[in-house]
């Protein structure tokens, strides 16, 4: 059986939060992905991780956006799919800018996140992580989120604060 091969790029965000105990907060110091990855049965899929950035979105300029977009892209043409990991709040300027520069890609893009880290009792991380590893094999080319048991297409996809999900504008 072949294996579908997959990459994954982390980037920060919410998802990949953890509790520092000497400053008692949640930072983006180390990443958990593969701690989530190891809790999932991953039959049929090789897993590429490429660790780009450990940033909340918050803090993440153009130049950090056209990175994720270009490496998302250039991962796109050498694999079956890319995850992209990212903080919700920044996520669809990320997702518009692979549009932006690439287009239609050859293979499926996925961003996904949390709005609660994985390190939290109650998170939707893995269920969000794991959507987005199903989506990305499944959806044609294209540029996606994949969060809260929904698929959303860029362009035209933005963070509802109230709702705190993703939605389709229009």
């Amino acid at each position: 059986m072949k294996k579908r091969r997959i990459a994954l790029i982390s980037t920060g965000g919410t998802i990949e939060k953890t509790y520092d105990e000497l400053s008692g907060v949640l930072a983006n110091q180390v990443s958990v992905l593969d701690v989530m990855l190891a809790s999932l049965e991953l039959r049929g899929v090789e897993v590429q991780r490429v660790a780009l950035m450990n940033k909340d979105s918050l803090e993440m300029d153009a130049d950090d956006h056209t990175l994720i977009a270009e490496t998302a892209a250039r991962m796109a043409r050498a694999t079956n799919g890319v995850v992209v990991v990212h903080g919700t709040d920044r996520l669809a300027v990320s997702g518009e800018r692979v549009v932006e520069l690439a287009g239609t890609p050859t293979t499926p893009i996925v961003f996904t996140g949390a709005m609660r880290p994985y390190e939290l009792r109650s998170t939707d991380a893995l269920q969000n992580l794991t959507e987005a590893l199903l989506a990305v094999q499944i959806l044609p080319p294209g540029v996606y989120v994949a969060m809260h048991n929904q698929v959303l297409q860029f362009p035209g996809v933005k963070k509802d604060r109230s709702a705190g999900t993703f939605v389709k504008e229009g």
